[in-house]
């Protein structure tokens, strides 16, 4: 793997994207603002505090976490699949020196690209209505960066093994919704039985969350086994991604 060919491949999705950010942001991010008001302000006039905190901003560290997740998510599901399958870009890329390793590392790297371009949108966004309480959430912007790799690494998983475009719906249906409604996101995991708690532990979108929350409040979590969890998953992940979607490429 090179690279700097890798980096051509985000150089030319970041091009592409220059053309058409206008309406992905729009896309991206009036969802998750959706959320912070219908949850937060509808919902949360009958919430009562948590942890000591009202519940919007409770919330709000959740949100940057789920924003960023669905940035590289689905830019390694669909974007990915419609480059590869339809408008046979990968076959045009493969045809220069860049190999397929390195096609790979582009795509993963752009995916991490759009998980924290979404994220810090919703940082700002947060910021700007006096909900964030510390300094320490400049410290996220790696961190989303790393989660990113992650959910794109799972992404291109799925990717690579999808009989077609139809069946991502299992994959948000199954896997990606469960994860954003039980990952600490909208409530504590303490008040559901053990089990969920256990389930939550292994996924990543419930470590971001604890990061995020740590940060944008400033408490004195320890965020220190989320921080080792998330790098050791994007190491055991990026094989696997490599493997499935080079088989899947070069048959």
């Amino acid at each position: 793997m090179n690279i700097k060919r890798a980096f051509r491949v985000w150089q030319r999705h970041f091009t592409v994207y220059t053309k058409l950010y206008r309406t992905s942001i729009v896309l991206n991010f009036v969802e998750p603002v959706l959320y912070l008001v219908a949850f937060g302000i509808g919902l949360g006039a009958f919430v009562k505090d948590i942890e000591g905190v009202p519940y919007i901003k409770y919330i709000a560290p959740g949100i940057i976490a789920s924003s960023s997740m669905f940035a590289a998510t689905y830019e390694c599901t669909y974007g990915t699949y419609v480059r590869m399958t339809f408008q046979k870009t990968f076959d045009a890329i493969l045809a220069t020196p860049i190999n397929i390793e390195d096609l790979v590392t582009g795509e993963l790297l752009w995916g991490s690209t759009k998980s924290v371009f979404y994220g810090t949108i919703i940082i700002v966004a947060i910021s700007f209505f006096k909900m964030v309480d510390s300094m320490y959430v400049i410290f996220l912007i790696p961190v989303l960066f790393i989660s990113g790799l992650i959910f794109a690494e799972i992404s291109m998983i799925c990717t690579a093994i999808v009989p077609g475009i139809d069946s991502f719906n299992y994959f948000y249906t199954l896997f990606m919704t469960p994860m954003f409604l039980f990952s600490g996101i909208f409530f504590p995991l303490k008040t559901l039985p053990p089990i969920i708690s256990k389930i939550a532990f292994w996924t990543p979108l419930y470590h971001l969350t604890n990061i995020c929350r740590a940060c944008v409040t400033g408490k004195s979590n320890v965020i220190i086994v989320d921080i080792l969890w998330l790098l050791a998953a994007a190491t055991i992940l990026a094989p696997i991604s490599y493997v499935l979607l080079k088989k899947r490429v070069i048959k």
